[in-house]
């Protein structure tokens, strides 16, 4: 049996539905992590797999969630997630870090806040805008649809394009 990877296009528009529907809910079909760390990279993580259909079961770099005891550490962690969406070579979603004016629906936004210089605040685009009172997110923790990104008080933020994903085609 012959592996191939191949690439498809990341479905935006159904990211988008996904946290229009989750924005202010929790979907039963994942732990809720608001009492431990909070919820916001694993509401996100559901946003983007809405979005693409294609998991990664890489032990402790990939990127996927079967329950709440067995998940890779990036569908739930800040850093974790960043790591995978931008140096992701295999299966699953892959990005690139890019600047608010290149983002779109669809694409992520992380913050560091209250002064600490670490990013530890998932969010997803469901409107862009080079202006940041114009750009529009949803969010768990602080559950938002639809909020400014610049109602958030951060001292750094960055942003993830989301360029597609790649699955295992076996011939």
């Amino acid at each position: 049996m012959r592996y191939q990877l191949l690439e498809i296009p990341y479905d935006r528009k159904a990211a988008v539905e996904y946290a229009d529907y989750w924005a202010y809910r929790r979907n039963p079909k994942y732990y809720a992590f608001d009492d431990i760390g909070g919820d916001c990279t694993n509401f996100v993580s559901q946003c983007i797999f809405a979005g693409c259909g294609v998991m990664n079961f890489t032990p402790t770099y990939g990127w996927y969630y079967l329950d709440l005891n067995d998940r890779a550490p990036a569908w739930t962690g800040v850093e974790y997630l960043y790591r995978f969406l931008t140096e992701n070579r295999g299966p699953g979603p892959f990005g690139r870090e890019a600047p608010i004016s290149e983002l779109e629906p669809g694409d992520v936004l992380q913050f560091a806040l209250g002064g600490s210089p670490e990013y530890r605040h998932t969010v997803l685009v469901t409107r862009a805008s080079p202006n940041l009172s114009e750009l529009l997110v949803a969010a768990h923790d602080n559950d938002a649809n639809c909020r400014q990104a610049d109602t958030y008080s951060y001292n750094a933020l960055r942003g993830i394009h989301l360029e597609g994903a790649r699955y295992i085609n076996r011939e």
